[in-house]
């Protein structure tokens, strides 16, 4: 079973992806994998997310995590450990979905962002969270603050980070990898630049 700190230690970016298809699911998917991403973050934003997961969880190699990102409740969180995500990401944390997610004993990042929100989490057994959203809450002065008051608690910041941000969280003790929904840049088509995707990660896991 895959646990929160082989999810952390995959890679210093997560890619976050937002699909609007299976088929697309896959093509990209299989390019960030042979550009060397090795955790993934499908958001539960398109209908087809659900299938999204179990499809791309089957093609890609068994060293592949794929998780769930945007779980709001805990019908969702049941969802997408049925459809096969070996973990799940939140913006937020209720009481609800902390424990059912502690309940099914699924590897799981609650979404915080500020230091109560962080103490409370911790209270309910999450020592690994994510910061969200992470450009407008304090950035990289909020995590090292943070840090000094939770050293036990480790940050997976997201939202607004860039390629440009990322080393500079990076750099914090308590920053193991950073959330980037940069690397699947789409074009004014709509449609995600594969070649742009490619370097993009190459660049990511790099840092």
């Amino acid at each position: 079973m895959t646990t929160v700190d082989e999810v952390l230690s995959s890679s210093p970016v997560m890619p976050v992806l937002a699909f609007t298809s299976i088929e697309e699911a896959l093509e990209v998917s299989r390019v960030l994998y042979e550009a060397g991403v090795r955790v993934f973050e499908i958001t539960l934003r398109h209908e087809t997310a659900l299938d999204s997961i179990t499809s791309v969880k089957a093609d890609l190699p068994d060293d592949a995590i794929v998780g769930a990102g945007t779980i709001l409740s805990p019908d969702l969180a049941k969802s997408a450990r049925n459809a096969g995500a070996a973990f799940g990401v939140s913006p937020g944390l209720t009481k609800e979905l902390g424990s059912a997610v502690r309940a099914m004993g699924w590897p799981f990042l609650p979404g915080v962002s500020t230091i109560s929100e962080a103490m409370s989490a911790r209270d309910m057994g999450f020592a690994a969270l994510k910061f969200f959203p992470a450009s407008v809450s304090g950035g990289p002065g909020f995590l090292k603050a943070a840090g000094s008051v939770l050293p036990d608690v480790q940050f997976c910041p997201t939202g607004g980070v860039s390629s440009d941000t990322a080393p500079e969280y990076l750099a914090l003790a308590n920053v193991p990898t950073v959330g980037g929904s940069w690397i699947t840049p789409r074009g004014a088509d709509g449609v995600i630049n594969l070649e742009a995707a490619r370097q993009f990660a190459e660049a990511a896991i790099q840092l």
